[in-house]
This record gives C-alpha cells, structure tokens and sequence, in this order.
C-alpha cells in the first residue's frame, strides 16, 4: 500500500457533546483518508470510554489519539490539521424537558426585557430627553409643547427599528446572513470556557501562582 493511500487527516473539533460513554473517533473529529477502507476504521475506533454518570467535560490531546490510531495500524501515518487539545463534553441522555426549557426561555425573555427597558428609562432621564423634544419641537413650530407629539411617536417608533436592525432578528428571521451579536458574544463565551478548560487542565498538580 502506497503512502498516499495510507495517510490519514485529522481534523479535531474544539469541543464535543457525546451523550454516550463510549466515545468513537467519528464523535470528535473529522477523518479523511484516500482509503475509504482505512477511513471507515479510523472513524469507528474507540478513543475513550467515560466512567462519570454525571455531566462533565473531559479535556484530550490529539498525540493520544494519533498515538493509539497509530499503534492499531503501523501502516497509517496521521497528520493532524485540527486543535492539538479538545474537550469532549459528556451529557448523559434524558428525555426531552419541554417545559422546564420555556420556562427558562420565558425568564430569560422577561429579564431581558426589564432590564433593557429599565436601561432606557435611565438613559433618557440622563439625557432628559423630554426637554431636548420639549426645546426641539418649540425651536421648530413656535409653539410650547403639550402632551405627547411626533417627536415621541418618532423616537419610540426608531428605536424599536434600531433595536431589531441591530439584533438581526424578527421572531424566526434574520435580517441578513450575518451572525446577530448574541451569537457572537456565545461564541466568544464558549471559546473562552473552551481556553480556560484547557488551560486548568494543564495546570493540575502545577505549583503556578495565576497572580
């Protein structure tokens, strides 16, 4: 067997949610061989078994996964294109929980809203933005503002379609292709536990001083 024909790619994922104990090379990584023979046995072999029955995350290194592929086929050589340590996050399987999931969708839609609506509240009395209409409208017309005018309607009406421009989302629809800033800051947060996993783990039984 040629050596094109024998290499193997590893493409490891960041992280992974498997929600069984034995974990399988297919669950973490992508594998790509000329071989289609080498490939599929690659893909099915066995990489971990978890022993917790709780959730947890369990941090790994590629050279253990090259290491044992290796080992199990002296004819293989892997090279590894993707993340030299990954996390497989471990969550056992249950049935669906529908209501405690709209239930925290409901709490978080209700903080969100009260917190965004005190903000503007707070924002305005800042401001005093009530004037700066009042002064505005006076300025324009001539005339003293009485009760409630364009002005405001303008304002309430720009600063929903500013809101929804600037999350990018209308209840299932997207503005654009673009991710929305919530999914970024996701992302960012999850890449950043992603790091701090990988990092204490590397730590462990480390005498190092974080200050």
């Amino acid at each position: 067997m040629s050596a094109s024909t024998s290499a193997v790619y590893l493409n490891l994922r960041e992280i992974s949610e498997v929600h069984e104990k034995d974990v399988f090379l297919r669950d973490v990584a992508d594998v790509y061989c000329k071989n289609p023979h080498i490939q599929n046995r690659c893909n099915s072999m066995k990489i971990r078994t978890l022993h917790s029955s709780k959730p947890r995350r369990y941090v790994c290194q590629a050279l253990d996964v090259i290491s044992l592929l290796e080992s199990a086929d002296s004819t293989i050589q892997v090279t590894n294109i993707g993340k030299v340590e990954f996390i497989i996050d471990y969550q056992p399987p249950h049935p669906p929980r529908y209501f405690s999931a709209w239930a925290k969708t409901l709490a978080v839609c209700l903080i969100a809203f009260c917190g965004s609506a005190f903000a503007i509240m707070t924002f305005n009395n800042d401001v005093n933005v009530t004037d700066v209409f009042s002064e505005v409208y006076h300025l324009v017309t001539g005339q003293e503002k009485s009760g409630f005018t364009v002005l405001e309607a303008s304002y309430s009406l720009g600063l929903a379609i500013g809101i929804l421009t600037f999350f990018n989302h209308v209840l299932r629809f997207k503005l654009n292709t673009d991710p929305t800033p919530l999914e970024v800051e996701m992302r960012l947060y999850e890449e950043n536990i992603c790091k701090t996993l990988i990092q204490n783990d590397s730590r462990k039984e480390q005498d190092i001083d974080v200050h």
